[in-house]
């Protein structure tokens, strides 16, 4: 069973974290890095390698696919020249996962801001690229450890927008992708889903704004007459205790932070970034591409191998 893994932002720490991730699973599971090997840590041992190949290099070196990025790599400097290789490189490893080359993709963190200079990018992030790669219309990201899987609802907007673009039909797509991953992806036959209010005290019988009465409650009855196992709108505040979570296997939540500080409150650097809704397994650290320490030695590998691994047993799970 061979990953696929990106380069990411060269800039950033995923060179490091490339490295780190060999070193550490070199006898434990085979993946095939995506980049240019002239940006790996000074003697970082590598061979050229395919998918086909790539178990049988992994032991004795990290596995590469190479490619030239036409100039070197400046730490925390991100250079214009190499964001098209960025992006190519997302493709290809997209490419070599559709075919069936590869079984899963795994992401090293990119650097949205210099892809847009560089390489015209248009998209938010890797989540809406990569379901534009795969023909879908939707795309849902989850955070995932092992205390605690979270999806929001609304993602990389102002919280201002937020009421606007909640809508049923939003929140209805969000929950049903994410209970058809629990079951396909997480081997969890009937999925229990908590939905976080948008208001304090999930709005409180409406004294405390009207999303929940009016959009929410309504939502989720009607997934509840499917047959969907839900509980909410509940108050945000109460809902990631350990208690709580024992009561369900994954929380959609109405915005980014909402979602997001409870997990990384709970586990900071094992978290995982996995996009629900595609044709194939994706998964990625959970950070971005840490420009202030990219170079010196200090990348902690932990969510990369957390999301590598993740990729590999939900691959493990599609295949049955």
């Amino acid at each position: 069973m061979t990953l696929v893994l990106t380069c990411g932002e060269p800039a950033g720490i995923g060179p490091e974290l490339a490295a780190a991730a060999w070193a550490a699973l070199r006898a434990e599971r085979a993946f095939l890095w995506i980049g240019d090997p002239a940006h790996l840590p000074s003697g970082t041992p590598w061979r050229k390698a395919t998918p086909e190949t790539a178990a049988a290099v992994m032991p004795e070196a990290l596995p590469v696919l190479p490619r030239d990025f036409g100039a070197p790599r400046l730490p925390g400097q991100p250079q214009e020249m190499h964001a098209r290789h960025v992006v190519d490189a997302i493709a290809e490893a997209v490419a070599l996962v559709q075919a069936g080359r590869a079984t899963a993709l795994c992401t090293l963190p990119i650097h949205k801001e210099a892809l847009m200079i560089g390489a015209d990018f248009t998209y938010p992030g890797h989540t809406e690229y990569l379901a534009a790669l795969a023909g879908t219309d939707r795309a849902v990201m989850m955070l995932a450890c092992d205390a605690l899987k979270v999806v929001p609802a609304t993602i990389h907007i102002p919280v201002a927008e937020v009421p606007r673009a909640l809508t049923a039909r939003l929140l209805t797509d969000t929950i049903l992708i994410t209970h058809a991953a629990l079951i396909r992806d997480f081997g969890i036959p009937r999925p229990r889903i908590a939905v976080a209010g948008l208001n304090p005290h999930a709005g409180e019988g409406g004294k405390i704004g009207r999303e929940e009465q009016d959009l929410m409650i309504p939502t989720l009855d009607a997934l509840r007459a499917e047959g969907l196992d839900i509980r909410g709108p509940l108050s945000a505040d109460t809902m990631f205790h350990p208690e709580a979570r024992a009561r369900y296997d994954a929380a959609v939540c109405a915005y980014h932070d909402q979602a997001l500080i409870p997990i990384k409150t709970i586990d900071f650097s094992g978290g995982v970034n996995v996009t629900l809704g595609l044709p194939f397994v994706r998964t990625s650290p959970d950070h971005g591409t840490a420009f202030d320490i990219a170079g010196k030695g200090l990348a902690d590998p932990t969510s990369t191998l957390a999301a590598l691994r993740l990729a590999a047993h939900m691959a493990a799970a599609r295949a049955g």
